[in-house]
């Protein structure tokens, strides 16, 4: 029970044969624009990637497969402060399971982690020991998905991450726990590790985004510095979307909300962008786990809500103090095409790193694109955390 009574009730997708009709309806009146030939990404979104991206959704795609693999995994809602949480809880199968919080980021939904939840729960059924297996605690990120739109100003990192802290301790009665995240998610779990040193046994990263106070940045190293510039390119040429979905989210969000491959692709692009894909996504994503992401955002209507994040973010932002510091023993999993990947020196400005493992491959989305490499690091660094 919360603190205001709310008890989880279980939940199941089940999405309207009439909103899948008007989906079909809506990919067959597309309007493509007129494009330049041969111009593949440079102004954005690959227009043939696209196009038979949408192609597979109206002609290939199966919503009501994807349906049953989400609701494969038990999953439950629940209400803390006013706000509605929707969560996977997966209890682990082994002789002392460590609870684990996981969440995602932007532009996924909670099925980013679908293909780790069951290694982390079950490894012995996966080729792994049991004494590794967590009790995994995937939620979806307010506004996100089956996490419904937030009704109010302000729910930022520092908001979500005490909404994530008294899920797992309040609702779901774990005194301790791990976290992980990348994107999004990276944030929220280094938030709870900072607020809550004592209930968090552990932290592990896929993205470093908490960054040190600019006072505690002087003499900089070599490789921190090199870093700094290649951030600064990036931030010219690659972040258009944070600009937009950090000032002026509802505007992009009519937009998102009213046409099914406006949002196609504007998800697309990150992902193309983001991934160790050479160029083929396919190589590491299949086209269904895309589409049941851009799915899950179109059924929901929730582009405009999770952009929103960005915008509570960016106006009321966590920064570290001069001198302040996340104390949680912390694991870093640097996968090489990952979209911030600052050195360990800087890292550890912040963090107190304890174990740091450089990624032979992948990208921003590892869970998806390495979801072996990933469950290995998981289990290995909080192997000798579990009784601490």
């Amino acid at each position: 029970m919360t603190a205001r009574g709310a008890a989880p009730r279980p939940f199941r997708v089940d999405i309207p044969d009439a909103d899948l009709a008007d989906l079909a309806r809506r990919l067959e009146a597309t309007r493509w624009p007129e494009t330049i030939a041969d111009a593949g990404s440079d102004y954005g979104t690959d227009v043939d990637a696209l196009r038979a991206l949408v192609d597979h959704w109206r002609d290939g795609y199966d919503w009501r497969a994807a349906e049953g693999r989400l609701n494969s995994h038990p999953q439950f809602t629940v209400e803390i402060d006013g706000q509605t949480l929707h969560y996977v809880h997966l209890k682990g199968n082994g002789p002392s399971s460590l609870p684990l919080l996981l969440s995602h980021g932007w532009p996924s939904s909670h099925t980013e982690m679908l293909h780790v939840i069951e290694p982390l729960a079950d490894p012995g059924r996966f080729g792994g020991d049991p004494t590794d297996a967590f009790d995994v605690v995937l939620l979806s990120l307010p506004g996100y998905g089956f996490s419904p739109a937030t009704g109010e100003r302000g729910v930022n990192v520092a908001r979500i991450g005490r909404l994530a802290h008294r899920l797992m301790t309040e609702v779901l009665g774990y005194d301790r726990y791990g976290a992980h995240g990348g994107d999004w998610a990276n944030m929220v779990a280094s938030r709870v590790a900072f607020d809550e040193p004592d209930h968090v046994v552990g932290l592990h990263l896929n993205l470093v985004g908490v960054s040190p106070h600019p006072k505690d940045r002087a003499e900089l190293s070599e490789a921190e510095s090199a870093w700094m510039k290649t951030m600064g390119k990036w931030q010219r040429t690659e972040m258009a979307y944070y600009e937009l979905q950090g000032t002026k989210p509802q505007t992009l969000g009519f937009a998102l909300n009213d046409s099914p491959v406006g949002l196609a692709s504007w998800i697309l692009e990150k992902f193309q962008r983001w991934t160790d894909s050479e160029g083929d996504l396919e190589q590491c994503i299949s086209r269904d786990d895309l589409l049941t992401n851009i799915s899950i955002y179109w059924h929901t209507q929730s582009a405009l809500s999770a952009a929103r994040l960005y915008y509570e973010e960016r106006h009321n932002p966590w920064r570290m103090a001069q001198g302040a510091r996340i104390t949680v023993p912390t694991g870093v999993a640097a996968f090489p095409k990952e979209i911030v990947s600052p050195p360990r020196e800087w890292a550890e400005r912040v963090y107190d790193i304890v174990r740091w493992t450089d990624m032979p491959r992948g990208g921003h989305f590892p869970a998806l694109e390495q979801p072996q490499l990933l469950v290995d690091d998981l289990r290995a660094f909080f192997r000798d955390l579990r009784s601490t």
